[in-house]
């Protein structure tokens, strides 16, 4: 499995923007496909936002298209999950996840997850 190790995650109040970061422990970090999952109090594992290894196509749950922006940039070996325009209801615990040559959606897909990093916006 690949380590993961996210951060960023904070207090925001609604309409405000946090900027989260997914670290991999991989030899070629160009081979794995990343996303991001959440998971709120009381609430099931959902999808957020998926970047393929190449970076050449993403895509967004409904809920957060056009606020949140996922980007990787291979170097670094991270993953970035942009927030913007946050709501009260994205206040969950946000989880970096990683596949190698795959472009998974389901949360039983993905090879390798992170320990989160909490993300709470208030009214």
């Amino acid at each position: 499995q690949v380590q993961l190790v996210e951060s960023g995650g904070g207090s925001v109040p609604a309409g405000g923007s946090l900027r989260l970061s997914c670290t991999a422990s991989v030899r070629i970090f160009a081979d794995y496909s990343m996303g991001w999952f959440r998971q709120g109090p009381g609430k099931e594992r959902e999808f957020v936002a998926r970047i393929s290894w190449s970076g050449s196509r993403s895509y967004y749950s409904e809920s957060v298209k056009g606020r949140f922006t996922i980007s990787r940039e291979d170097d670094e070996k991270t993953a970035y999950l942009q927030m913007d325009s946050l709501k009260p209801e994205d206040t969950a615990a946000y989880y970096c996840v990683a596949d190698r040559k795959k472009f998974p959606f389901g949360p039983d897909e993905w090879d390798s997850w992170g320990q989160g990093t909490q993300v709470t916006v208030s009214s």
